[in-house]
């Protein structure tokens, strides 16, 4: 698994251990497709204790590997970062689509509330919520 190689190389540059466990979880990462929860990394990889697979995750969040997705019921999901930098999501509260958008159109407002409150803000965080063109069209709306 080529992918699975290339982050393992990425984490060993960057001076972190892959032990077989952690291997396990980033195993089980690429093996999801869409969006994935804790809850499924556990049941995947499941002879890795809770712990490393928090810590696995936000390691991978951390390197911009995996990203979080934020679910209109609340719930906290991930995807694996196919752009590999900072962006937001649009996720379809009917299928649960999620797409990422192509751009960070906040960066004003980010400066402005800076300024306005003498914050160093750090980052941010921002999802949209709605239905897909897929979930809108007639046919998907049945009789």
């Amino acid at each position: 698994m080529p992918e699975l190689e290339s982050i393992i190389r990425r984490l060993a540059a960057l001076g972190h251990r892959t032990t077989p466990s952690r291997a396990a979880v980033i195993a089980a990462v690429l093996a999801q497709g869409g969006h994935f929860s804790v809850d499924d990394i556990l049941r995947t990889a499941r002879n890795v204790g809770r712990a490393t697979v928090f810590r696995t995750m936000r390691l991978l969040t951390d390197l911009d590997i995996l990203c979080r997705v934020l679910l209109e019921d609340g719930s906290l999901h991930y995807r694996v970062s196919r752009r590999g930098d900072h962006h937001h999501h649009l996720v379809c509260v009917s299928c649960g689509n999620v797409r990422d958008l192509e751009d960070c159109a906040v960066s004003d407002l980010v400066r402005d509330l800076a300024a306005a409150t003498d914050y160093d803000i750090e980052g941010h965080w921002l999802e949209f919520y709605g239905r897909c063109a897929s979930c809108r069209s007639p046919m998907a709306a049945g009789p």
